[in-house]
């Protein structure tokens, strides 16, 4: 498939662009979208009075040939260009947000795959949010264009 194809594909149909093949998303559960929409809400609370911006999951990102991503949440902070107003984003946000499903495959892919691409798109911030661990990791892109560990914060504790 290809990258314009995919981007122009209907709201309602599912997948994410990998290798050029439309690929399976996750399947959210109850926590995985409250969780979501927390985020959302928390997020854009802030950033609306300070000219920010925060997308939700159905916004697509072409990362680059042959591979589009819909992430969780994504966030430009304020000072940024804004996004544009139609068609899939190919500039990287500030921030990009996944929520860990608890199926094996799911969490490989937020874990190892969008590490990766997200960090060659030039997205300066990775969170992962994990519901089943309680935990909310930070990984922070270094000048060498990988990610590194920047914070973890646990229930009850910040490390």
């Amino acid at each position: 498939m290809s990258d314009d194809a995919w981007a122009n594909l209907p709201e309602d149909e599912p997948g994410e662009l990998v290798d050029g093949i439309l690929v399976e998303e996750e399947v959210p559960d109850w926590i995985h979208e409250t969780s979501v929409g927390w985020l959302i809400e928390v997020l854009r609370a802030w950033a609306r009075t300070r000219g920010g911006f925060v997308g939700g999951s159905e916004l697509k990102y072409l990362l680059h040939q042959g591979t589009g991503r819909k992430p969780d949440v994504s966030v430009i902070l304020p000072g940024q260009r804004p996004p544009p107003r139609r068609g899939a984003m190919q500039r990287a946000p500030d921030v990009m947000i996944e929520v860990v499903s608890p199926r094996p495959r799911d969490a490989h892919r937020d874990r190892i795959e969008k590490l990766h691409e997200y960090a060659a798109f030039g997205v300066r911030w990775y969170w992962l949010l994990d519901p089943a661990m309680q935990t909310l990791e930070i990984y922070e892109l270094g000048p060498d264009g990988r990610y590194s560990w920047a914070r973890g914060i646990g229930i009850g504790r910040a490390a």
